[in-house]
């Protein structure tokens, strides 16, 4: 059996949720009828699915993540933490950063879940995919979009129909993916030409090119990206509770 460390990215400065994040880091928003760190959450559901060595990812305000979680023995894991190096940015810089320590030489892949965001994908069975396809890298996928906007059909200037925030039928990235370690060679390969660097805009199309086998995921659940003001407003903490009431 594989050996799988989680790898949870919370070093950003969550501009997107400012004013918030200038007193939290954002993934220590509290969520949830039970007001829990955002954060919590994710630990709890990657521990559900066997998932207890975790690398944190940190940077802006990482003292509130530590001194919370700490080593992570109250959550019945194992936390380490990896702050954030000046010398790369970009959630592939962070990466990047923690590859080059070492951090994950004891593990054969790696199940990289980005701090804002809340779902229920089967990690199991996502990962048991990922090694029955022989995959270097599975991201999970939605199976349609909601776009935040109204959209309009026109004939002309005339407007024919209105849609107010449509359902698209794309496969949209969630922001969890497995990645086997040995792929981490390329992001060090795009850190000696780049310096921020993004995990899906930079590393995934890199290791496509070289060509390591990618797969999709998909995920036909509910999700929520956290990352803004707005959709921390509108997040619904019953439906948080409910998605997350067998781990919790």
């Amino acid at each position: 059996m594989m050996k799988v460390k989680g790898v949870v990215l919370c070093g950003g400065m969550g501009k997107r949720l400012r004013p918030l994040t200038y007193y939290f880091q954002k993934t220590m928003i509290p969520v949830g009828k039970r007001q829990k760190p955002l954060l919590e959450y994710i630990v709890k559901f990657l521990r559900y699915h066997g998932i207890k060595d975790l690398v944190f990812l940190v940077g802006y305000k990482h003292e509130q993540i530590v001194n919370y979680f700490e080593n992570g023995e109250r959550f019945e894991v194992k936390i380490s933490y990896v702050v954030d190096s000046p010398e790369y940015k970009g959630t592939g810089g962070a990466l990047l950063n923690a590859y080059l320590k070492n951090v994950f030489d004891d593990a054969e892949t790696i199940l990289i879940y980005y701090g804002d965001i809340l779902s229920n994908v089967n990690l199991t069975d996502m990962l048991s995919k990922h090694r029955e396809w022989s995959s270097s890298a599975t991201l999970a996928v939605a199976t349609k979009y909601q776009i935040p906007v109204g959209v309009v059909e026109t004939r002309g200037n005339k407007i024919v129909e209105v849609k107010e925030k449509p359902w698209l039928n794309i496969k949209a990235t969630i922001g969890i993916l497995a990645l086997n370690t040995n792929t981490l060679e390329v992001l060090r390969k795009i850190g000696t030409r780049i310096r921020e660097i993004d995990i899906m805009g930079d590393l995934i199309p890199e290791i496509i090119r070289e060509g390591y086998p990618v797969y999709a995921y998909p995920y036909e659940g509910e999700w929520y990206d956290v990352g803004t003001t707005e959709r921390y407003e509108k997040l619904d903490n019953k439906k948080v509770e409910e998605m997350f009431k067998h781990i919790i």
